[in-house]
């Protein structure tokens, strides 16, 4: 049988033509692009990597489609190993018929696979194995058959065997088929069990689940109040729960407020399994009926209700951990605020507020701490401190996280800022993480003499400045822009996010002369090792020169070099291309287009000339250079691109933080008033705006168009500056409703 299913694996449509054609199918993109892509990355190069300077393989597929795809690669590859395992433990019993290797190889879960094997699994003691070890299998297929006419409690006494066993045996019951309604009772446990462990039936069951069944909630105690109290008394069909419906539920009967239950079509159920197994009226169809509702009941329900919710929880997950990579990403690749000088203010209220001043290059320049809040209230005290650094050490901007005390000390600073000397203002930042942070190893190496708190007033500072650089310090789960991220899968969450900020890293570029090990290790083919032995090689040799120099730097190998090159930036070196993230391997061609044109890469320096090139490149052919130069349209298009901004950060186009420089309380707002605010978060139902009062207001889907959005983030993204009407005012619960239908 094994043989038999090995020349099937030989079929025209091989296991791995599968994975492809189902992998294409599922991203809508072509099945040979996904053939060259799984190459690519079964040769061990990055997803970045691939992205940007693999594009001719890969028919262009970005960044995110490439992580779906190896995503679902890895899901499918061990979908086979598991039918592959299956298939062998049933051969090994004897067991494995054509049916089963024909049902193995059409499953498209690991669940489905799962449900197949159920009744080749060695089981634990159960009903129906004790009832099989007293031999009461042959009694079980009279019953099946449904043919004898000679009344079952008649046929059943031969199974009795209480006169043949020892007395040592009779003890154990086990072993003991007392009475004819004893192995009656046996045989239909074996039954029952048979009738569960059908995958045909079980697969059924789950369909008419996923079209009919609901989700049930209710209150643990009514009386108790809590945030779950919309769940209190609640109903909804399973087929349309979206995913942060699905984990707030879920919190609340973890957190013991709620009680769930699916609620299915059991009569139907029950109909359609009668329907299969009983023929006719027989002196069994009674029997069977009730064997039927206590396997639904004992056996199946149970195990259907939690692979229904785990599968609901499963889907939310990866909703959930999708919508939080998407708003991570928006907040690492927010603008940067270059050339100036920042004070990092960390608001708290009895232990004082943080303050830390840095340079434009993030060198600290000051610290303190000032108490203009509760309950010191030392308002004059602080204001005279802050304005002699304000002075002293000319700053332009303030940071302000946006934790405990925020709005009070935004307060504070916008009444201070108007009595400074120099024209100052203040931007609302987000501080999560910074505590994880300042209490890092991390952040102990870097300002080893410096307290912990002190050290969060300089993340909040530098997270303006530059915010790639500063929040790869922190874990990717500490960044706080999602919906119920401490409740998902944490290995996926961990995985997913790690993702996007080596995403965004190799985005942007690295400068490699200036970056910290944190941010170099996740440039593309880099490990912490690798990225610490830069930091190293650059304190005793002094600044790279040249993207060859990488070779020198202990472990860092030609493969390495290949994987990274592209994204690391050398200012000021021997090579103006290397400023670009322009690939050493099209290094060549890129001087023969400059040549062609007219220039060289030393052109790239001089103002002038790169305003003629930039020119020049809108007008060249992109379909016949390639050809001429011998490289493919894509790097082509790439490389112009490129040389037309030379050391240009792309974060450069991101919508700029909005400046402030005086407050708002919730009780200036009026309905019908138009503000502009920041996009903090994005979840399902609608995105969290920053309008400048204590609490973000709330944009429901509904009021993010006139058009119907099936996903806030088809229309908002974290960072964006949009413009809002506020349409309701709870100053009660200290709420704003707003609307983007302007």
């Amino acid at each position: 049988m094994m043989i038999q299913f090995l020349k099937k694996k030989n079929r025209k449509e091989t296991r791995m033509d599968k994975i492809i054609n189902t992998i294409a199918e599922e991203l809508n993109i072509k099945p040979k692009q996904v053939e060259a892509t799984i190459k690519l990355i079964d040769e061990g190069n990055t997803i970045p990597f691939i992205a940007r300077y693999r594009k001719e393989v890969t028919g262009g597929l970005s960044d995110e489609i490439l992580r779906d795809l190896g995503e679902r690669l890895n899901y499918l590859r061990n979908l086979e190993q598991r039918k592959e395992e299956v298939v062998k433990s049933i051969d090994e019993q004897g067991k494995l018929t054509d049916e089963i290797l024909q049902a193995i190889a059409i499953c498209k879960t690991l669940a489905e696979v799962e449900d197949i094997y159920r009744p080749y699994k060695q089981k634990k003691k159960t009903r129906a194995t004790v009832a099989k070890a007293k031999g009461l299998e042959p009694l079980a297929n009279i019953i099946i058959e449904q043919k004898e006419t000679t009344p079952i409690l008649e046929m059943a006494k031969e199974y009795v065997n209480i006169e043949t066993l020892s007395e040592e045996d009779k003890k154990n019951k086990d072993k003991v088929v007392a009475t004819p309604e004893d192995a009656v009772q046996g045989a239909l446990d074996i039954i029952a069990e048979d009738i569960s462990d059908n995958s045909k039936y079980r697969k059924q069951i789950k369909r008419i689940c996923y079209r009919e069944a609901t989700i049930q909630t209710k209150a643990a105690n009514p009386e108790e109040k809590s945030n779950y109290e919309m769940y209190y008394e609640y109903q909804e069909a399973i087929k349309y729960i979206p995913s942060h419906r699905t984990l707030a539920i879920n919190r609340g009967e973890k957190e013991d407020f709620l009680k769930v239950k699916i609620e299915k079509p059991e009569e139907k159920i029950l109909e359609y399994i009668e329907r299969d197994m009983i023929k006719g009226e027989t002196q069994f169809t009674q029997m069977l009926k009730d064997t039927v509702l206590d396997s639904f009941k004992r056996l199946i329900e149970p195990s259907i209700d939690r692979e229904i919710r785990s599968d609901l929880t499963e889907k939310a997950e990866d909703k959930a951990i999708k919508v939080f990579g998407k708003n991570s990403k928006q907040l690492l690749l927010g603008a940067p605020i270059k050339g100036k000088t920042v004070m990092g203010f960390d608001p708290a209220y009895r232990t004082g507020c943080k303050i830390a001043v840095i340079d434009e290059t993030g060198k600290l320049l000051d610290y303190t701490t000032v108490y203009p809040t509760e309950p010191q209230n030392d308002v004059e005290g602080a204001k005279k401190e802050l304005l002699k650094l304000i002075e002293k050490d000319k700053v332009d901007m303030i940071a302000i996280g946006n934790g405990t005390a925020s709005r009070e000390s935004e307060m504070f600073v916008a009444d201070m800022i108007k009595e400074a000397s120099r024209d100052v203002h203040y931007v609302i930042v987000s501080e999560a993480g910074a505590s994880v942070y300042s209490a890092s190893k991390l952040a102990t190496e870097e300002y080893p003499d410096i307290n912990v708190s002190i050290r969060g007033a300089i993340s909040i500072a530098r997270r303006l400045q530059d915010p790639l650089a500063e929040l790869v310090k922190i874990d990717p789960k500490a960044i706080g822009v999602g919906q119920y991220q401490h409740d998902v899968n944490q290995k996926k969450l961990q995985e997913s996010l790690t993702g996007v900020v080596e995403d965004s890293v190799n985005k942007v570029g690295v400068d490699v002369n200036t970056a910290t090990p944190s941010l170099l290790s996740y440039v593309s083919g880099i490990n912490n090792t690798i990225a610490k032995n830069i930091v190293k090689y650059r304190d005793e040799n002094g600044k790279l020169k040249n993207r060859k120099e990488l070779l020198k730097v202990p472990k860092l190998g030609k493969v390495a070099f290949e994987q990274c090159a592209g994204f690391l930036r050398i200012f000021d070196g021997d090579n103006p291309l290397e400023v670009t993230a322009v690939h050493p391997e099209s290094y060549e061609p890129t001087e023969k287009l400059l040549n062609q044109l007219g220039f060289d890469k030393n052109d790239l320096k001089d103002k002038e000339k790169l305003e003629e090139l930039r020119t020049k490149l809108k007008s060249v052919n992109v379909v016949e250079m390639a050809k001429e130069l011998n490289i493919g349209e894509m790097t082509l298009t790439d490389i112009i691109e490129e040389l037309s901004k030379p050391g240009r950060d792309p974060r450069e186009d991101m919508p700029k933080p909005i400046l402030r420089n005086d407050v708002l309380k919730l009780e200036d707002l009026r309905e019908g008033m138009v503000l502009t605010g920041t996009v903090r978060n994005v979840i399902d139902f609608g995105a969290f705006v920053d309008i400048g009062v204590k609490h973000d207001g709330l944009v429901h889907i509904s009021e993010m168009s006139d058009k119907f959005i099936k996903n806030p983030s088809d229309v908002v993204s974290v960072g964006d500056i949009v413009k809002v009407k506020v349409i309701k005012i709870d100053q009660e619960r200290q709420k704003v409703g707003l609307s983007m239908k302007v």
